[in-house]
C-alpha cells in the first residue's frame, strides 16, 4: 500500500474549491460509464510563499557515460553551489550499481551550508560515471537506490532528479515493479541529455512518480536549480482525493489531465470498501483538472430517478456526482455519460496521444500512420487553440489545412524525435475548462457524514439532508 510521503507537512490546509461537471442523464443499463470532470482550485490562503528548505530531501542522480562527462562537467557543480541552506541532499554517480558519491563516509545525507556546497561541488568534478564493464540494470536500479535513501529521510518533500543519457544497461522489465514500490515514497523529475536514450521509460518514471521528463540541450544547471525552486513552491506535499461510491459502482478510475497528465493509482480502504483514495503530490497554488470515471450497473431500473453515484472529497471539501436515470426510446447496451467539459478533457487527451503516436510512428518509419495521427493532432490543436502542438507538428511536417487535419510529412532525422516525444507525453498544460467552484457542503444530521453543497441525500445512511 502506498504510504504517506510526508511525516510532517505545513500546518494549514490550502484553500480548496471543488467543482464537478457531467451530463446528468443516464440510460439504466449494465456497464453504464459515467465520466465527470473535476476541477480543483487551490489557494495558499496566507501560507508562506516558499516551503522551508529544511523540509526537502533531494537526490541528484547522474546516469551518464564517461564519454559524455562534458554534459555535466559545469552544470552539476553550479547546481550544487546554488542549493538553498538547510536542504538535505545526496549525489549519486554511476558504477555497476548507483554509487553514493556525496556525502562521503557514513553519513547518507548532507545538509546544505556554505561549506557543504563547496565540498559537494568539488567532489562533483570527479563524479564516477559509466565506463566499460557492468552497468546498472536500467532505470529500475536508479529508482531502487533512490528509494532506499529517501525512505530513510522522513521529510515533507522527497524528490529524485535523474540526469540520464540512456547509458545504463538493458533491464527495464523490472521498472514497472519498482515503480509500484516507489509510488508514494518520492517524486521524480527526469532530464535527458544526449541522443541515445529511449523516451518511454523516462515518461513512465515521470508519470508514475508525479514529475516531468524533458530534454535538456543547454542550461542543465539552471534546469536542476529550477526543479528545486519548484519543489519549494509546494504548499501541501500530499493531498489525497477520496471517492466514495454507491455499491452498484463496480469500477473507479481517476486521471489528472492538467497541468500534467498522470494516471493515478486508487487504494480501496479496507474498513470502507466503497471508498477509494487517490494520492496526489506537490500541490501548488493553482488549478488542476481530473477525469473521474465510474462504471455502474442499473439492471434496467424502470424509475427515472436522480441518484448520487459518488462523493468526491478533498480535505474538508466535498462535492457529489449526481445523475438521473433516463429511459430513451432506444439505448445502446454500453453507454457513456459526460458533459461538455468531459468531452473537452477527452479530446485534449486524444490530441496529446495523437501527437505522441504520430511522432513514434515517424520514428519507426511508418509514415502513413504518422501522417494520420499528426493530422488528427493538428485538427484538435486548432479546436483548442493549442499553439505548441502546432509548432511541434511544423517541426516534422507542412500543415496544409489544420482544421481539416491535413499535413504532409517532410524528411526528418528520426534521431531528433526523442525530445519531441518527451514533450508530447510530459509537457505541462494549463487549465482546460472555465468552471465555477463549489463551496463545502453540509453534514448529515443522522450520521454526521459530510455531503456536497448540491447533495440531497446522504451517501452513507440515505437520509434526506435538510
Amino acid at each position: 500500500m502506498t504510504q504517506d510521503m510526508s511525516s510532517h507537512t505545513r500546518p494549514s490546509q490550502p484553500g480548496i474549491r471543488l467543482h464537478v461537471d457531467l451530463d446528468g442523464d443516464l440510460p439504466p443499463r449494465r456497464n453504464t460509464k459515467i465520466e465527470a470532470h473535476l476541477r480543483v482550485d487551490v489557494a495558499a490562503d496566507g501560507a508562506p510563499t516558499d516551503l522551508p528548505a529544511v523540509e526537502l530531501a533531494v537526490i541528484i542522480a547522474v546516469d551518464v557515460a564517461e564519454s559524455n562527462r562534458a554534459m555535466v562537467r559545469h552544470a552539476l557543480p553550479a547546481a550544487l553551489r546554488a542549493l538553498p541552506d538547510r536542504i538535505s541532499f545526496a549525489v549519486l554517480g554511476s558504477g555497476p550499481e548507483p554509487v553514493r558519491c556525496y556525502p562521503r563516509g557514513e553519513d547518507e545525507w548532507a545538509v546544505a551550508d556554505q561549506q557543504e556546497r563547496r565540498r559537494a561541488a568539488f567532489v562533483a568534478g570527479s563524479l564516477p560515471l559509466h565506463q566499460g564493464g557492468p552497468r546498472p540494470a536500467g532505470y529500475a536500479a536508479w529508482a531502487a537506490g533512490s528509494r532506499a535513501l529517501l525512505t530513510g529521510r522522513p521529510l515533507s518533500v522527497r524528490h529524485l532528479i535523474l540526469i540520464t543519457d540512456g547509458s545504463s544497461a538493458a533491464g527495464e522489465t523490472r521498472l514497472e515493479e519498482e515503480l509500484d514500490l516507489c509510488a508514494g515514497q518520492f517524486t521524480c523529475d527526469v532530464f535527458a541529455v544526449g541522443t541515445n536514450w529511449s523516451p518511454d521509460p523516462l515518461l513512465a518514471l515521470a508519470e508514475r512518480l508525479h514529475g516531468t521528463a524533458e530534454f535538456v540541450e543547454e542550461g542543465l544547471g539552471q534546469a536542476i536549480t529550477g526543479a528545486i525552486q519548484r519543489l519549494r513552491r509546494v504548499h501541501t506535499p500530499q493531498l489525497p482525493i477520496e471517492v466514495t461510491v454507491r455499491p452498484s459502482v463496480r469500477q473507479v478510475s481517476l486521471n489528472e489531465k492538467a497541468p500534467r497528465p498522470h494516471r493515478l493509482g486508487g487504494l480501496p480502504q479496507a474498513v470502507r470498501p466503497h471508498r477509494w483514495s487517490f494520492p496526489t503530490y506537490q500541490w501548488e497554488e493553482g488549478t488542476r483538472d481530473y477525469l473521474l470515471t465510474l462504471v455502474t450497473d442499473a439492471d434496467d431500473d424502470p424509475l427515472e430517478t436522480e441518484l448520487q453515484f459518488a462523493m468526491v472529497s478533498i480535505g474538508d471539501v466535498h462535492a457529489p456526482v449526481v445523475a438521473r436515470w433516463h429511459i430513451p426510446q432506444q439505448a445502446p447496451p454500453h453507454v457513456s455519460a459526460g458533459g461538455d467539459s468531459v468531452r473537452s478533457l477527452n479530446a485534449t487527451a486524444q490530441m496529446r496521444s495523437a501527437l505522441r503516436q504520430g511522432l513514434v510512428a515517424l520514428q519507426d518509419h511508418r509514415r502513413d500512420i504518422a501522417e494520420d495521427c499528426l493530422g488528427q493532432a493538428a485538427r484538435l490543436a486548432v479546436q483548442f487553440g493549442t499553439d505548441w502542438v502546432l509548432e511541434e507538428i511544423r517541426g516534422v511536417a507542412e500543415i496544409e489545412d489544420a482544421a481539416a487535419g491535413r499535413v504532409r510529412l517532410r524528411p526528418v532525422d528520426t534521431h531528433t524525435l526523442g525530445p519531441m516525444i518527451l514533450r508530447a507525453g510530459s509537457r505541462p498544460g494549463g487549465p482546460l475548462i472555465t468552471a465555477v467552484a463549489a463551496r463545502p457542503g453540509p453534514r448529515c444530521g443522522e450520521c454526521g457524514h459530510a455531503a456536497g453543497s448540491e447533495a440531497r441525500y446522504c451517501i452513507v445512511c440515505g437520509k434526506e439532508l435538510l
